[in-house]
């Protein structure tokens, strides 16, 4: 009987409405039987897919860290380029012989004010060398290594700079006030031409600094009825509290070069060392 169906089927399909019809009624079986596996497929898709998107998520989070720290660190070097750009303007308006230091250190004492920087005598520095930043006078290099220089700030309340009214060449001395940025101006008479806004300069007196460099603003002036002297504030017009680098000036003849004079401190030490008495 089966074998008859069989080949009545494969040469007439006289079947082939009963299988359809068959295959219609056994479809939602089918698909019963089938939904367990559908559903644990769809289900471990599922779970990669929130494993891979987790992982996606972590490293986008991690590129855009690491993509910030590198903004920072951009941003940072530009802030670099534009004080070092600025030291160089600097230079130039000067005329005299410069040389760029950069600070490494600050003085942890709150009496003083005092920073080091990373160049020394190799470099040609001398103790009481003017240090300007890209705006105005710095302060003196105070004590020498090979390789480092200490410089006092002209905000030291140890410090003493003779300057002058730029506006009518008044001429007094500056004193630190151990304040950052904060100079007085003690020895006015209370009469005295000064008044809020003056720029005053370094006046050329006493040899530490050459004429004519930016120190201050007054930004204070009080005169007291009966007193011998006016109180004079000023505020630094370099940037005490956040300059990176500085400038080292040599007030040098136009044919001079720091190299010259570097060679000529060398060969006077030489010379110092050949003419000491030797010890018995």
């Amino acid at each position: 009987m089966s074998i008859s169906l069989m080949v009545l089927d494969h040469r007439y399909n006289h079947l082939e409405s009963l299988r359809s019809a068959l295959s219609v009624l056994l479809y939602p079986v089918q698909y019963l039987a089938s939904l367990p596996l559908l559903l644990s497929e769809s289900a471990s898709d599922a779970i990669v897919s929130r494993s891979e998107l987790e992982d996606q998520r972590e490293r986008l989070h991690q590129e855009n860290l690491q993509l910030r720290a590198r903004l920072q660190k951009f941003e940072a070097l530009e802030a670099e380029n534009m004080r070092l750009r600025g030291l160089l303007d600097s230079s130039f308006k000067v005329g005299d012989r410069v040389l760029i230091a950069e600070i490494i250190a600050v003085e942890q004492d709150p009496f003083r004010q005092q920073v080091l920087i990373n160049k020394g005598k190799n470099s040609g520095l001398f103790e009481g060398q003017p240090v300007l930043d890209a705006h105005a006078v710095v302060g003196q290099v105070t004590h020498i290594t090979p390789f480092n220089a200490s410089v006092l700030l002209i905000t030291d309340a140890a410090h003493a700079l003779p300057i002058q009214v730029n506006r009518n060449g008044l001429r007094t001395i500056a004193l630190g006030t151990g304040l950052i940025n904060r100079l007085e101006l003690p020895h006015l008479p209370n009469n005295a031409d000064i008044q809020v806004g003056d720029l005053l300069i370094t006046s050329g007196l006493g040899g530490g600094f050459p004429p004519g460099y930016p120190v201050a603003e007054v930004i204070e002036v009080k005169r007291e009825p009966g007193q011998p002297f006016a109180s004079v504030i000023a505020q630094t017009t370099a940037h005490l509290d956040r300059i990176r680098e500085v400038l080292l000036v040599w007030t040098l003849d136009p044919d001079s070069t720091i190299e010259s004079q570097q060679q000529r401190a060398s060969a006077d030490d030489q010379e110092e060392t050949a003419e000491s008495p030797e010890e018995p």
